[in-house]
């Protein structure tokens, strides 16, 4: 059985879906197949100029899964003008990085689930989401927060990811808060209908709330 593929993380979105050459007036010319995570690896180092390590590390991936990407994405490119082909940017495996406040707009109260090194406001994000030594759930309605001990996951020898998913999903979290969360995590806890904001950690848990509620943190968001 093959592995599922993870989530690559788009940071733009295609503003045209299809080009073909100008002088082609047949609609049913030979078409190369970008896909979106294809077309965002061409951005990132042949129009951002980035490192692939810094590409790589702005989709949530390895470096030699991007550089795999990167290198199908310059020989559909140049496939397509050696042959005067099309080029369709469409489908893919990736989430694209919305605004926080796009998420509030549609569940003005929720249940944030932060990954945290203890149990106050005041403590740090843990940067890790599936051995995190716990979560601190905020209300948004109520105002009050509770604590979920992680420790269980933390000791785990694998699958931790999945487990703290079972623990935020029990608490009926809408969101997860974290400084990273893995690709099996992260697939866990969409399929549960979780959302994911990342890049939250060296801040405390309260600024970490802070920042999502006031539209500084961005969302996964899947189509």
């Amino acid at each position: 059985m093959a592995r599922p593929k993870n989530t690559r993380i788009l940071r733009s979105r295609a503003r045209t879906r299809f080009f073909k050459p100008c002088a082609q007036t047949d609609e049913a010319i030979p078409t190369q197949i970008l896909a979106l995570e294809e077309y965002e690896a061409l951005r990132l180092a042949d129009y951002e100029g980035l490192s692939q390590q810094a590409a790589a590390e702005s989709m949530g991936i390895s470096r030699h899964t991007f550089g795999r990407i990167l290198a199908n994405a310059r020989h559909k490119m140049v496939k397509a003008l050696v042959f005067g082909e099309g080029i369709e940017i469409f489908g893919g495996t990736y989430a694209h990085c919305a605004p926080s406040t796009d998420l509030i707009k549609d569940k003005p109260t929720m249940r944030i689930a932060i990954s945290s090194e203890g149990p106050m406001l005041d403590d740090m994000v843990d940067p890790r989401f599936g051995r995190a030594a716990g979560f601190v759930i905020y209300d948004t309605e109520t105002q009050t927060t509770e604590y979920l001990d992680n420790g269980a996951a933390q000791m785990a020898a694998q699958a931790a990811g999945l487990m703290a998913t079972e623990l935020v999903a029990g608490a009926k979290a809408t969101v997860v808060l974290s400084g990273y969360v893995g690709p099996k995590a992260l697939q866990a806890l969409q399929t549960a209908g979780i959302h994911v904001a990342q890049d939250l950690d060296n801040q405390t848990v309260k600024e970490a709330i802070d920042a999502f509620l006031s539209g500084q943190a961005d969302v996964l968001v899947t189509e």
